[in-house]
């Protein structure tokens, strides 16, 4: 799957790590968010369904959570897999992220019925944890920001 014409780095995870609510490609019941490199940004665009309502006309903040969680460990794996040489689709596996910590502040109402874009900035902070700054913008307008520190996934959860 591409978004803006870019491949996802979610479409290379392999399947046994593919399984996510928010970003698993291979969850049919998932959200299956995508993130691909901008510049030098991150985005994850994602239209919310109607059962994501919060109340009517607004978007549940769970979901916005959602998004923005998988946003910043889709992010945190494209930064590592480039600064090892490698971009989505060139063969090579990338590393898989796990949420470390998670931190949003919601600043004015997410509207329903729109396209919701996140935009992140990504700064290592340790070899195994990255730090993603995100903003969620709805049209023009930022609704909310987000942080996740995502840590490279411990080996006890891989099979």
């Amino acid at each position: 799957m591409t978004l803006n014409g870019k491949r996802a780095i979610q479409d290379d995870y392999a399947d046994d790590y593919a399984w996510c609510y928010g970003c698993g490609r291979l969850n049919e019941a998932g959200l299956q968010l995508r993130t691909v490199w901008e510049g030098e940004q991150t985005v994850t665009i994602y239209t919310p369904r109607k059962e994501h309502t919060a109340i009517p006309g607004f978007v549940y903040g769970g979901l916005i959570a959602s998004i923005i969680d998988c946003h910043g460990t889709g992010s945190a794996a494209l930064a590592l897999h480039r600064k090892n040489g490698h971009e989505p689709g060139d063969g090579v596996e990338p590393p898989r992220f796990v949420t470390a910590s998670l931190h949003v502040d919601f600043i004015k109402p997410t509207p329903q019925d729109i396209p919701l874009k996140a935009v992140g900035t990504v700064e290592e902070i340790h070899p195994k944890k990255w730090k993603v700054h995100t903003e969620l913008y709805a049209g023009e307008e930022c609704c909310v920001k987000g942080e996740v520190v995502a840590a490279l996934m411990p080996k006890t959860m891989m099979k």
